[in-house]
This record gives structure tokens, sequence and C-alpha cells, in this order.
């Protein structure tokens, strides 16, 4: 149970230094929802559920090699847990970031 503990608060201290960062992504993601609203409804459900998983997948391959890790060194589950909830997490923001520049494109 301690290893969940540490594992949030250790997320919730990189969110308190990347805010920053994240306020203008913010900003400019809710700007193209706006101007796209209309278009929004137009971007196939599947279009974004594909997207999510390209990233997640890549992200399970990716995630442990960054963090100087592997696949092999997963050893318990709580490892296999945040892996796959950051891998779908980076699935998700891709989604909704992509999902007004989707809309953008030309209809057919």
């Amino acid at each position: 149970m301690y290893e969940i503990w540490l594992a949030m608060n250790i997320v919730y201290e990189i969110a308190l230094n990347l805010w920053p960062a994240l306020l203008p992504l913010l900003l400019v993601w809710l700007a193209l929802l706006l101007i796209n609203r209309q278009r929004l409804a137009k971007v196939a459900p599947s279009t974004l559920l594909a997207v999510a998983a390209l990233v997640g997948v890549l992200a399970v391959l990716a995630l442990p090699s960054l963090t100087k890790s592997s696949l092999a060194d997963m050893g318990d589950w709580v490892d296999w847990a945040f892996l796959l909830a950051m891998a779908a997490g980076f699935g998700v923001a891709a989604a909704a970031l992509l999902w007004p520049v989707l809309a953008m494109r030309p209809s057919r």
C-alpha cells in the first residue's frame, strides 16, 4: 500500500512542476475546441480510439527505456499497473489533443 501512495505523491510533485508548461497547452487546446466546435462531432470515434491505442502501445514499449529500466524489470503488479496507467494516459492525452486537429481536416 505504501508503494501506491508513494507513486501518487511522485505524480503530484511532477504535476506541480509541469503546470507552467501545461497551462498554455490547455489554453491552445481550448481555443481549438471553440474554433472547431461544429466539426468536432464529425471526427469518427474509431479514429480517436486508434490514435489512443497506437500511442498507448508505443508508450508501453518506450516508457521503461525512458526511465532507464526495461520490461524485464517489471516485477510487481504495481509496476505493471502504473506502466499501463501511464500508457493509457498518454494515449488519451494524444487523442484529446488531436481531436480538434482532426476536425480541421477537409471533408471528403
